[in-house]
């Protein structure tokens, strides 16, 4: 089986979408799909108990993120003090966020002294556990935060403050519709000096060397430039200003996957932008995206 979507959802929130896009003007074929597909998603993002589709997982340890992760992350994590904060988008239960704080894998954190950064978990539902609310009432005031109910690129800079880390193991980075905003939001909200890792499943990595993990099927995200030929997503990422960017591709991971460390040299950051003209809903979703804006060499 290539991936979880839930075909044929017809929940409440599918009902609404149908009713709501009847009073909305025409659109195009594509644009139809596309909506179609993202009330499926929304029902996995809803999804409780039994109903989690296979493949959405949202209990990851700190540990699980230090085995998906490049091996910087650690470092990057023990550097982190009391004035620095951490954000890990697509949380889901905050289990990482609650791992670090409460010392549960300090040993993985070399060279780590005194106290820790801040850390804001984020995820579009409301995960949060027994754990979670006893760990908070522990913590001092604001040592963690749980954000949910909209999307990462919804949030304003305000709202969320400045970041020396941000963490993405298969969430927002890998599901979203909006790519290019994704990046934009993460390192307006980055420091310079600061650094976001993030991964993907079953995509074309940087030497080329992989094939799609499933047969006769496409890798999960592609991209294409204004021509139709490929751009892999290692050489959009290092065609953003202002950062320095390593790809690693992970081949014994079912599917493989290739994970990306980018950190922020400068403000003046100039993301190219992307239209999606491919999405199914899935557990990561299948999606495709067409380059509109100019690449840097």
């Amino acid at each position: 089986m290539r991936r979880f979507g839930v075909p044929g959802a017809c929940g409440p929130l599918a009902l609404l979408l149908v009713l709501y896009a009847a009073t909305l003007p025409a659109q195009t074929p594509a644009a139809a799909g596309h909506e179609a597909e993202a009330a499926k998603q929304t029902e996995i993002y809803q999804s409780r108990g039994e109903k989690v589709p296979q493949g959405y997982v949202i209990d990851r340890s700190l540990l699980s993120y230090a085995f998906v992760l490049p091996a910087e992350f650690t470092r990057t994590l023990a550097s982190l003090g009391p004035g620095d904060r951490w954000l890990d988008v697509g949380a889901g239960e905050g289990r990482a966020i609650l791992d670090y704080e409460t010392s549960k894998y300090d040993a993985m954190l070399p060279g780590h002294r005194g106290r820790k950064a801040k850390a804001v978990a984020m995820s579009i539902e409301d995960r949060r556990t027994t754990r979670w609310h006893g760990t908070a009432t522990e913590l001092e005031p604001d040592q963690i935060r749980y954000l949910f109910g909209r999307r990462f690129r919804e949030y304003s800079t305000a709202e969320l403050g400045p970041f020396q880390l941000i963490t993405d193991v298969v969430g927002a980075f890998s599901y979203t519709r909006y790519l290019s905003s994704f990046m934009e939001q993460a390192l307006t909200v980055l420091q310079p000096n600061g650094t976001l890792y993030t991964v993907l499943q079953d995509v074309h990595s940087e030497s080329g060397k992989n094939r799609p993990y499933y047969p006769d099927s496409s890798f999960l995200t592609e991209l294409v430039k204004p021509d139709g030929s490929e751009l892999k997503v290692c050489e959009w990422l290092k065609s953003i200003s202002c950062v320095e960017v390593t790809c690693e591709l992970k081949p014994d991971f079912p599917p493989p996957i290739e994970v990306y460390r980018v950190r922020k040299i400068c403000d003046a950051v100039t993301v190219p932008a992307l239209e999606l003209v491919h999405f199914q809903a899935g557990t990561p979703p299948e999606r495709r995206f067409r380059l509109i804006g100019p690449a840097r060499p």
